[in-house]
């Protein structure tokens, strides 16, 4: 019986392991499996849109947990998070001085880098999946362009392609939007960095009690930097960043820099 038994939790161990390896092999190689499988390619846009969406979705998540950047070169690490610095001063009782003062141009350029290598996968896939239909396909790469926009960020691949089969088809260029706040949090991150450029610290109640379903932590470091999380309270979105500003020498308090 025992051996029995000690049998059917060996099935059902190999049957785990071969579900989660057909998992990964699913999720690495998607794009190819929906070709092989004569994935319907009849709308481009719609192809651009589901093979970008996700990659764009995991550029904002790193971007929104590291300050802004993909690789941040001046950073403290925070709960295992490179977060940057926007706003820094190396010195005691200074106001800092802002590190990205186009925060917003800088993240659309990030998102750019970050998700070249994806575009060009993506673009040869739509191409290979009409060319086994037997499409005549002419597909020219132009520049990209990511913009964030009020509650949403638009990808727009200036890509011209042509589709010849029975008449032609022409498109100039392909949109993926992504359904994101960053554009909000980063304004509100804006703000703040303004405060701790001019006074060193930032009020983070005033901003809750304006924006209701705006969550603002502020975690002060013992080098005298501080870590702003940014939260929406509806789809947990949420900005990170680091600053130091007016930060006092170790043992000092408020008492002595009165004095």
């Amino acid at each position: 019986m025992n051996m029995k038994k000690g049998g059917q939790v060996t099935i059902f161990i190999i049957i785990g392991i071969v579900i989660v390896v057909m998992g990964i092999l699913i999720y690495l190689f998607y794009p190819q499996i929906k070709i092989a499988l004569g994935f319907e390619a009849d709308n481009p846009s719609a192809f651009i849109q589901e093979c970008m969406e996700e990659e764009i979705k995991n550029n904002l998540d790193k971007l929104s947990l590291q300050g802004g950047s993909l690789e941040p070169g001046h950073y403290i690490l925070y709960d295992n998070e490179k977060v940057e610095y926007l706003c820094y001063t190396g010195e005691y009782y200074k106001t800092c001085v802002m590190q990205q003062p186009m925060l917003k141009s800088h993240i659309e350029s990030e998102i750019n880098e970050g998700i070249k290598e994806r575009v060009t996968e993506c673009f040869d896939n739509l191409k290979k999946s009409y060319i086994g239909k037997n499409y005549g396909v002419e597909l020219v790469e132009g520049e990209m362009n990511i913009e964030l926009l009020p509650k949403r960020v638009i990808a727009t691949f200036n890509h011209s392609l042509v589709l010849t089969k029975d008449g032609t088809e022409t498109y100039d260029s392909f949109d993926v939007i992504v359904h994101n706040n960053i554009y909000e949090l980063v304004s509100v991150a804006n703000s703040i960095l303004k405060w701790e450029t001019n006074y060193g610290d930032a009020e983070t109640t005033t901003y809750m009690n304006y924006y209701h379903d705006l969550k603002v932590e502020k975690k002060k470091q013992s080098d005298g930097s501080t870590i702003y999380i940014l939260t929406d309270r509806n789809n947990q979105n949420k900005f990170q960043f680091a600053s130091r500003s007016v930060a006092w020498p170790p043992g000092y308090g408020t008492e002595y820099i009165l004095q």
